[in-house]
């Protein structure tokens, strides 16, 4: 026997028997996942500590070190939507495996990068392995797991994800005292290769992979492009200025190759984005009011730590400290959102959650003075997270939940390239509204300033927070899918 028949034959007898025949064998299937959630969530923010590391080890400019995060985030927005396609004809359970496959080995390449472009080409193939698993995860539960607790599920993927966001810094900073650098990325290896095993033995057969359906190459090329240059208008205009010919033609670009990616999606048979797909209300308005929840948290993220090192001057440990509320409050809340939205429905958590963030981030703007009372800042940073974590798996089940079978994988991957792009316009947006009132009062934005403007214009950017808070809070309200979980929508496929 070949050895590569062996392979098949060894693929074709799992998952094993032993682990399907279990009682809880969902909830398996359910820490399966959230160990891909969590190693993605956590790579995103562990390599934020290490930057200052990494700008003198290479001898480069922030600007150019700032890439490491960059291409990881531009290479995770601009795939997720195509891997979540190439689950739907190929199989999320293969695809899902050999995620954490190419995550591991693009992991230990980062490790032993022995340049900074080493280090970003090998960024850019370990984002690969994180679109693979973020693409599938709520695909992956939705498809095994009973409507009846789907929305628990949900939520313990989000506390997963939520837990390595807020483990990230504090670990990464950890691993970097004591190893240096490399180390915040060979951690990754044994936990994928956990990850590895788990997924090959636990994870069900794929009922229906469509594996002759034509694959939109066409759709593909223009949506990449597309979304890069989304990415690099939003990351580098506060750089080139946002009224740049160069930012200008981004955008202008942008807008060009997104008609064409409609048009073209609109015309094939078998398109990479399914457009009929936003003609269900919970679907569109799921995906709209979930990027304004990711862009409210990444701008609270934002912008305090700005505040807390140039107005109270504290080191950047102590404010990373302070951050770890938001995914603490997040984390601590998002499972028994997700029971109460397997009882209830999603609209009043969704409405109820993002009107919490909107009034925590009203408050907290009210609590900015050059004395201000820390411990308060901390319980309203937590009820921003709190808001979040009652939002986010209603919301998410509630979008899946509305989908056909077949269009789980695609489904998933739209609503995490929601979340990304909801991360990177989070950070740009309020970075250009700090500026600007910034300025207008009479601040500078280097350290050792005064002291002063910075709280107007911290407070007025957290306002724009707020207020597109208090609109995803009413879209959700306004929202018309059925409160009886895991109803879908009377579509014909």
């Amino acid at each position: 026997m070949s050895r590569a028949a062996g392979f098949r034959e060894l693929w074709q007898a799992l998952p094993l028997e032993r682990f399907t025949s279990r009682n809880n064998y969902i909830w398996l299937v359910v820490a399966t996942v959230c160990i891909g959630a969590f190693m993605a969530a956590l790579d995103a923010s562990i390599v934020n500590v290490a930057l200052p590391n990494l700008t003198t080890y290479f001898h480069s400019s922030a600007s150019l070190v700032s890439w490491v995060l960059i291409a990881y985030l531009l290479t995770l927005a601009t795939l997720l939507t195509l891997f979540g396609r190439l689950a739907d004809i190929l199989g999320r359970r293969p695809l899902y495996t050999f995620g954490f496959l190419v995550f591991i080995v693009g992991s230990a390449a980062c490790g032993a990068a022995l340049n900074l472009p080493m280090l970003i080409a090998a960024r850019i193939f370990q984002a690969a392995g994180a679109a693979m698993l973020q693409a599938n995860s709520v695909a992956i539960i939705t498809a095994a797991v009973p409507s009846q607790v789907r929305g628990r599920a949900i939520g313990f993927q989000g506390s997963a994800q939520a837990i390595g966001l807020s483990l990230g810094p504090a670990i990464g900073g950890a691993l970097v005292g004591l190893f240096g650098w490399r180390a915040i990325f060979y951690v990754n290896v044994p936990v994928g290769l956990i990850g590895t095993a788990m997924a090959a033995m636990i994870l069900p057969r794929d009922k229906m992979a469509r594996r002759n359906t034509t694959f939109d190459w066409w759709g593909t090329l223009l949506m990449t492009p597309f979304l890069v240059l989304i990415m690099l208008g939003l990351t580098e205009g506060n750089s080139l200025g946002w009224s740049s010919p160069t930012i200008l033609g981004m955008f202008a670009a942008a807008v060009l190759l997104l008609m064409g990616f409609i048009f073209r999606e609109l015309s094939f048979r078998s398109p990479l984005v399914d457009m009929r797909l936003f003609r269900i209300p919970v679907f569109s308005i799921g995906n709209f009011t979930g990027l304004l929840s990711y862009l409210a948290m990444f701008g609270v993220l934002f912008l305090v730590p700005f505040f807390l090192e140039r107005v109270l001057t504290y080191n950047s440990a102590l404010s990373g400290l302070i951050l770890t509320a938001v995914p603490v409050g997040m984390t601590v809340a998002a499972p028994k959102s997700g029971a109460l939205a397997d009882r209830y429905g999603p609209r009043l958590l969704t409405t109820s959650g993002m009107a919490l963030t909107a009034f925590a981030s009203l408050m907290l703007a009210w609590s900015l003075a050059l004395r201000p009372n820390v411990a308060m800042m901390v319980v309203e940073l937590i009820l921003v997270g709190v808001g979040l974590g009652i939002f986010t798996p209603p919301n998410n089940s509630s979008v899946m939940g509305s989908l056909p079978a077949s269009r789980l994988g695609v489904g998933g991957g739209i609503l995490n390239m929601a979340r990304s792009l909801g991360m990177a316009m989070g950070t740009a947006l309020s970075g250009t509204m700090l500026a600007v009132f910034l300025f207008a009062n009479g601040g500078v934005e280097r350290q050792g300033g005064p002291k002063g403007p910075w709280i107007p214009a911290t407070r007025y950017a957290l306002y724009l927070l707020v207020g597109l808070s208090l609109v995803a809070a009413l879209l959700s309200l306004f929202r018309v899918a059925s409160e009886k979980p895991g109803e879908k929508m009377p579509l014909e496929w």
